[in-house]
């Protein structure tokens, strides 16, 4: 029976050790992504919804208000959109070339978002790539852990010990297990991630078209 990490690695041996350095670099990186979820306040879109409400019924002064203390990713866009569509209506510009001058701020903003957004998926590829490693880094550890059981059943003869045998197997079958161990809550970690990207791409989306279809200020 293992009773400690270090009896897990003497056991394991080397697969066991890479797949622990692999576990302690995946947590850093999720430690890492969650941080900057909170800190870009992903998901959390109240006050910038309200905002949108506002600019819609001609409130504009006001939405930009409410997105001054709004820290989030989704308050910095829509915020910057709306600066830049006021500033066009300063302009006081014929129709056609507000329009066209309005279309290309809306590319602007988008690509802007979507840079962002990059940003925010930056290292889930590495954390995939942990999902699909880890176990296949267990399996090689078992195959390695199997030859050399064999091996030694081999040399042994007539005379091998079956408990030596099965005592010999569960060891090699130790690293499959550590890598599932591994890749299982990693797996679930860039699920997680990912669904949240994809709503916030939803919502941002939803919002700046709600800021740039509300029209000239009245």
């Amino acid at each position: 029976m293992i009773a400690s990490p270090a009896s897990l690695l003497e056991f394991g041996g080397p697969v066991v050790l890479l797949l622990l350095c692999i576990s302690v670099i995946a947590l850093t990186v999720i430690l890492g992504k969650i941080a900057q979820f909170w800190f870009v306040r992903v998901g959390r879109h109240t006050s910038v919804r309200k905002a949108v409400t506002q600019w819609r019924t001609g409130d504009r002064a006001g939405a930009a208000q409410n997105l001054l203390k709004d820290r989030s990713l989704s308050a910095a866009l829509v915020r910057s959109a709306m600066d830049a569509l006021q500033a066009l209506d300063r302009q006081q510009l014929a129709l056609q070339e507000r329009d066209i001058r309005e279309e290309r701020l809306r590319e602007e903003v988008s690509a802007r978002a979507a840079d962002r957004l990059f940003g925010l998926a930056s290292w889930l590829k590495a954390l995939d790539l942990v999902t699909q490693v880890a176990p296949l880094l267990g399996l090689f550890g078992t195959v390695l852990g199997m030859i050399e059981t064999f091996q030694s059943l081999q040399e042994s003869g007539a005379s091998a010990d079956p408990a030596s045998l099965a005592g010999g197997i569960w060891v090699a079958l130790l690293t499959t297990a550590c890598g599932l161990a591994v890749a299982i809550p990693v797996s679930v970690a860039v699920t997680w991630f990912e669904t949240r990207l994809e709503k916030e791409r939803a919502t941002l989306e939803i919002l700046l078209t709600g800021v740039f279809t509300a029209g000239p200020a009245k």
